[in-house]
């Protein structure tokens, strides 16, 4: 049987260069980059270099990106680590948005939980965009942190935030952007947007997954959550992943100089299986839950009105078809996505919703023969 892999939003398949670098890395020898003969000394030269690349893609200092295992680390070291710096100075006010990762989410509640912090939740529309007025109204003086994804994980849609960033700087508050879905995809300069923190994941990019990373722009006060060494300046203790380092530079080098041929053509992927779902199924109701002119250009979340989201996963598996939703089984129950449901979206729209997302690899043949299958499969479920 084929198999359709429609879910990089998830995970993406690790580019080919990307394998070759890091087994070249791993093959040069047993080097700890805190150690100072001759191997140590190798491994740092590697670390620096691949540091030096990423920071030069972002428009960074090297000193201000930090590795991490991967964007859950970085958005919890970005929230706990920044919020108990800011409560040295009287500011235990968090405010972050309704479809925000759980990484975000959770760090945030379990600092109101368990250290006193005052936590406001920002509502957004039915395209998942942040209320501009809501949020201004919820900074003040004693506002710490606040975070606010980039682009959304769910259904694609990107916030505004430079505009954001503005609003929180006005009161001295911090900004946080989660950014593991846009890291290559946008262009933008970190010197040049009024943002402190930034997390990333390399996984998403087509590099290995286990390794990531936290922008921390100069001068933004952060506490360490891990004690030990003094690796990554004291703010991340642990000997470095230097072939997950090297595999997720090497991803972003590749990601950013193909982009502009690349993007284009994923965004074709995406509206033309828009278009082709839409034609076969011209008959069924079917309604897209994404921003197609102004959101992520590989993501789509589409309801499949009368149709089960679960029963839909479960028929796409069985032939051959990789997609997901929003929902996490949890004690054997389907939990519908935060994120739909914080987007106000009817029950018959949230529980018949499932992400498509596109990348390397995906092809305009394979869309249009996976796009017949599904339409059979949603027809015999109506059936």
């Amino acid at each position: 049987m084929k198999s359709y892999y429609f879910d990089h939003a998830a995970t993406t398949p690790i580019h080919p260069d990307v394998i070759a670098a890091m087994i070249a890395s791993m093959q040069q020898g047993p080097g700890n980059a805190s150690s100072i003969h001759r191997f140590g000394r190798n491994a740092k030269h590697s670390l620096n270099q691949s540091r030096d690349k990423i920071a030069s893609i972002l428009d960074c200092k090297s000193n201000e990106f930090t590795f991490t295992s991967g964007g859950t680390e970085s958005d919890n070291l970005a929230i706990i680590g920044a919020a108990r710096a800011q409560a040295l100075k009287g500011r235990k006010h968090l405010i972050t948005s309704a479809i925000e990762h759980h990484a975000v989410i959770h760090s945030m509640e379990w600092l109101a939980k368990h250290e006193g912090f005052d936590l406001t939740i920002i509502s957004v529309d039915q395209q998942g965009y942040v209320n501009m007025a809501e949020l201004q109204d919820a900074l003040s003086e004693q506002t710490a942190l606040v975070s606010i994804m980039h682009g959304n994980n769910e259904v694609g849609t990107l916030q505004p935030i430079e505009k954001i960033g503005e609003l929180v700087h006005q009161v001295g508050a911090l900004f946080h952007v989660d950014a593991v879905q846009t890291l290559g995809r946008v262009p933008y300069s970190l010197q040049q947007l009024p943002i402190d923190l930034m997390s990333f994941s390399s996984h998403k990019i087509n590099g290995p997954q286990g390794i990531g990373g936290l922008y921390i722009a100069t001068g933004t006060p952060i506490e360490a959550l891990q004690q030990g060494g003094s690796q990554e300046r004291k703010r991340r203790a642990g000997t470095e992943n230097l072939a997950g380092i090297v595999g997720f530079a090497t991803a972003l080098d590749i990601c950013v100089n193909k982009r502009e041929k690349w993007q284009p053509f994923v965004t074709n992927l995406r509206n033309r299986w828009v278009e082709l779902l839409q034609q076969e199924l011209e008959k069924y109701p079917i309604i897209v839950n994404s921003d197609l002119e102004h959101g992520l250009s590989h993501i789509v979340n589409i309801s499949f009105i009368g149709v089960d989201t679960e029963s839909m996963l479960m028929n796409l598996d069985m032939a051959g078809i990789a997609v997901s939703s929003g929902s996490a089984c949890t004690s054997g129950s389907l939990e519908r996505s935060h994120v739909l449901k914080a987007m106000g979206l009817s029950a018959d729209r949230l529980n018949s919703a499932v992400r498509f997302s596109f990348g390397m690899g995906n092809t305009i043949e394979e869309i249009e023969e996976a796009a017949t299958i599904v339409a059979s499969i949603v027809k015999r479920i109506h059936s």
